[in-house]
C-alpha cells in the first residue's frame, strides 16, 4: 500500500479557507429575504469552488457535498439532488470508456497511432505533425491521459534516435517540440467529439439541466462544430509551433525503420482488433446520424426517424449497447472462453470522474432550484451596453487562464451556470457562450499542472516550465481566437438560430 501524500501548504489554506468564505458569505449575503435559498447556494458554490480550486481534498470528494448541504439548507430533497450524479450523461461517458478500454486492452490504439505518424512524417515537421495528428485523433475517443502515456514513449523513441544521429544540442529543439505537440494534440483532439473529454459531457448535463425544455445536444451536433475548431485549432498550432515559435532544423530528417519495427513488433491485425475497430466505428456512426443533421439549408435526416422507438433511443443508449455487445462477443481462439471486455473492465472506469460530474451537475441544478441562476441574470442585466462579443472575450480568456490553475472540469462546472445567467440577463443564445468557453476550458497549454497530458510530457525532462509556458501563451491566444470565430460562425448554422435573440425555452 503507497504512503499518503500530504497536503500542501496552498492545500491547508485552501481547507481552512473554504468554510471560513462560506461562512461569511451564510451570513452576509442575502439579497432576497423571501429566498433565503439564494445565500445558501452561494454559500455551498463558495465552498465547492474554493475547495476545487485549491484541491483541499480530492475533487470527488468535495463533489459529494451538495449530497450532504443541499437537503440541509433546503436547497433541494436528497432524493432530487441524487438524480443528478447519476443520469444518462453519466451513462454515455461510461459507455464510451468501456470501449476506449477494449482499444486499449488489444493494442488497436497504438496501431493507429503508428500508422498514422509512419505515413504522414520523416522529416522534423512531419513528424511533429505525425504526433500531433495521432494525439488528437486517438483523443477523440478514449481519455487524453490514455493517449499520452501511449504517445510519450513512442515519441521519446524518436527523440532518442534523432539524438543519435545528429547529437543532442542540434536535436533539442525538436525534443521541446515533439514533446509539446504530443500534449496540446490530446488536449486539441478532445475538442472535437462529445466524449473526447469530461468538460465536453459535463457541458451537455448542464445546458440539459439549466434549461429542460430545450432539445439535449447531441454528438452529431458538437461533432459538426467541434471537428473543424479541432482540426484549424491543431494545424495552426502546428504551424505556430514548426515554423514560429520553435525553429526546427528542415536538414534533420528521420530513417523511418524506427516506426516501422514499431509496427511488425505489433504483428498482424488481429482478430479482436477488428472487432473493436467494426464495434468503435459503427458506434461512432451511430451516434453521429442518431439524428438530422442540418447544414443551412441541407437536411441529412438521422435514423431515429425510421421506426417510432428509436426516438426514444439517445447517445447514452448506444454508447452502453455497443459496450455491452463487447461483453458478450468471445475473442479469438487464442484466447478460448474469454470475451472482448471482461468483469475487471469496470475495475478501470474512472469512477471519481463519475463522482465529479454528479457533483457538478448538482452545483448546476442548485443554481436554478434555488433562485441564484434568476438572480445573477438580473445584475448582470446591469452591465448597461456592453457589446456582446466583448462579453465573449471576456468570458473565453478568463476561462482559458482559468483552467491553468483549475483542473477542466471543475472550471466549466463553476463557470458555466454562471454564463446561463449572463446569457439570459443579456438576451442572447446561451450557447454563444457556452460552447466556446467550455472549449477553451481544454486549451490548457502553459503550466506543466494545467492538464495531466501537460505533466505527462513534462515528466519527460526534455523540456522546461519557461519553454512551456512560453509557447503555450501564444498558442492559447490564438487558439482561443479561432475557437472563438468559428463557434459563431457554425453555431448558428448547425443548430439554426439567431445568436442575439433568446430562445423560448430560455425564458
Amino acid at each position: 500500500m503507497s504512503n499518503p501524500v500530504a497536503r500542501t501548504r496552498f492545500q491547508n489554506v485552501g481547507l481552512i479557507l473554504g468554510p471560513v468564505l462560506a461562512f461569511l458569505v451564510l451570513i452576509l449575503f442575502n439579497p432576497d429575504p423571501d429566498r433565503p435559498e439564494i445565500g445558501m447556494m452561494s454559500s455551498v458554490v463558495t465552498l465547492m469552488a474554493t475547495w476545487w480550486i485549491t484541491e483541499a481534498v480530492p475533487l470527488a470528494a468535495t463533489s459529494l457535498l451538495p449530497m450532504v448541504l443541499f437537503p440541509l439548507m433546503g436547497i433541494s430533497g436528497s432524493t432530487d439532488t441524487a438524480k443528478a450524479y447519476m443520469n444518462s450523461v453519466i451513462f454515455l461517458f461510461l459507455g464510451g470508456f468501456l470501449i476506449a478500454l477494449a482499444m486499449e486492452r488489444w493494442n488497436l490504439h497504438r496501431r493507429i497511432a503508428l500508422n498514422i505518424i509512419y505515413y504522414i512524417g520523416r522529416k522534423p515537421d512531419g513528424i511533429i505533425l505525425g504526433f500531433m495528428v495521432a494525439s488528437a485523433f486517438l483523443s477523440m475517443w478514449i481519455s487524453n491521459t490514455a493517449t499520452a502515456v501511449m504517445m510519450l514513449p513512442i515519441g521519446l523513441a524518436i527523440i532518442g534516435k534523432m539524438e543519435e544521429t545528429f547529437g543532442k544540442e542540434r536535436s533539442h529543439m525538436l525534443a521541446v517540440t515533439l514533446m509539446i505537440g504530443i500534449a496540446y494534440g490530446c488536449s486539441i483532439g478532445g475538442v472535437a467529439t462529445l466524449v473526447g473529454t469530461p468538460t465536453n459531457l459535463a457541458f451537455a448535463r448542464i445546458f440539459e439541466e439549466s434549461f429542460p425544455g430545450a432539445q439535449p445536444i447531441s454528438f452529431g451536433q458538437w461533432f459538426i462544430v467541434g471537428l473543424p475548431i479541432s482540426i484549424v485549432v491543431l494545424l495552426t498550432t502546428w504551424l505556430l509551433l514548426t515554423k514560429v515559435l520553435c525553429r526546427l532544423d528542415p536538414t534533420m530528417a528521420l530513417d523511418r525503420e524506427i516506426i516501422h519495427t514499431e509496427l511488425k513488433s505489433l504483428g498482424r491485425v488481429g482478430y479482436e482488433e477488428k472487432v473493436v475497430m467494426i464495434v468503435g466505428s459503427l458506434t461512432a456512426l451511430m451516434w453521429i446520424f442518431r439524428k438530422d443533421l442540418v447544414l443551412g439549408d441541407f437536411t441529412l435526416p438521422g435514423w431515429s426517424r425510421l421506426w417510432e422507438p428509436f426516438k426514444m433511443v439517445d447517445d447514452s443508449t448506444i454508447a452502453v449497447g455497443m459496450a455491452l455487445l463487447l461483453f458478450v462477443w468471445p475473442a479469438g481462439r487464442e484466447t478460448p472462453g474469454k470475451a472482448i471486455l471482461e468483469g475487471r473492465a469496470f475495475r478501470d472506469l474512472p469512477w471519481s470522474a463519475v463522482l465529479l460530474f454528479g457533483g457538478g451537475f448538482a452545483m448546476a441544478a442548485g443554481f436554478g432550484t434555488s433562485g441564484l441562476t434568476d438572480y445573477l441574470a438580473e445584475q448582470f442585466g446591469k452591465m448597461g451596453d456592453v457589446p456582446n462579443w466583448v462579453i465573449l472575450v471576456i468570458a473565453c480568456l478568463g476561462v482559458a487562464f482559468l483552467t491553468e490553475l483549475v483542473s477542466n472540469i471543475a472550471t466549466v462546472q463553476i463557470m458555466l451556470p454562471i454564463f446561463v445567467s449572463l446569457a439570459i440577463a443579456r438576451g442572447i443564445h446561451p450557447l454563444t457562450l457556452m460552447v466556446p468557453a467550455t472549449m477553451v476550458a481544454s486549451m490548457a497549454f502553459m503550466m506543466p499542472v494545467a492538464t495531466p497530458p501537460n505533466a505527462v510530457i513534462f515528466g519527460s525532462e526534455r523540456l522546461r516550465i519557461i519553454e512551456m509556458v512560453r509557447a503555450g501563451f501564444f498558442v492559447k491566444i490564438v487558439a482561443v481566437i479561432i475557437t472563438m470565430v468559428l463557434s459563431s460562425l457554425l453555431l448558428p448554422l448547425v443548430f439554426g438560430f439567431d445568436p442575439n435573440v433568446m430562445p423560448v425555452w430560455a425564458k
